[in-house]
Formats: C-alpha cells, structure tokens, sequence
C-alpha cells in the first residue's frame, strides 16, 4: 500500500485483490463498487462489479444496500479510499482493494467487462 491509499484510507480496511476475490467467491453478499470514470470501466471491471463513479458517489450512496459488506476498487487505489470513507461514514460496512484494478489484473484475477447496477443481486 502506497502513502497515498495508506493517507486517504484512515480508519478504512484494506484487502488485497487476491482477498477481495475470495470474499466474492466465498461470500454472495458481498458487493464491489467500482468507483472509476465510465470510460475507465469499458475496457472491464471485476465480475459483478457495481459502477458508481466517484464523481457522483455522493448523491447516489441510497443506491446502495446498506445490509451487505461493501469492497470499493478503482484503478490504483486514489479513488476507492475516498469513496469507502464516505460509505463508512455513512454507516456502510466497507473494505477498499488495494491497488485496485491494476493490481487485480497483475494478480491475473478475472476481469469483465461491466454489467453490475447497485443492488443487484
């Protein structure tokens, strides 16, 4: 984890990729957020993933389930930290993935592309 993820994620879990795909497989509760530009999420996100872009995150947090463990990811954990401070602030239960989509598919983890819309599931 980088100074930055480690600055913005105070008081936020992290998990590594490898740890969120787990709890994805293991756990169907659990919904991930990716809080990337669409334009970031065309070329594919992770299998089931929620796009909630950090530009509108705020006005749209009633779009997500407040009774289900949250993960947050974006490209390389800048983005995610921020949006998984304002859930947790909000009461969420939230974990952000380290290193976000960068570090997902450097760990050779599937990678779709999206279909997922809050909720779902």
């Amino acid at each position: 984890m980088g100074w930055y993820e480690r600055l913005i994620s105070r008081n936020v879990p992290n998990v590594t990729p490898e740890d969120a795909w787990r709890r994805l497989q293991d756990d169907s509760d659990v919904l991930i957020v990716d809080v990337r530009q669409p334009i970031e999420t065309d070329s594919g996100s992770v299998p089931g993933a929620v796009l909630i872009p950090l530009t509108e995150f705020g006005r749209r947090l009633e779009e997500l389930p407040r009774d289900r463990p949250i993960l947050t990811i974006c490209r390389s954990s800048h983005r995610s930290p921020i949006a998984a401070r304002q859930l947790k602030k909000a009461g969420y239960d939230v974990t952000n993935v380290s290193g976000g989509t960068d570090a997902w598919r450097k760990a050779g983890l599937p990678f779709v592309k999206p279909t997922g819309r809050a909720g779902a599931g």
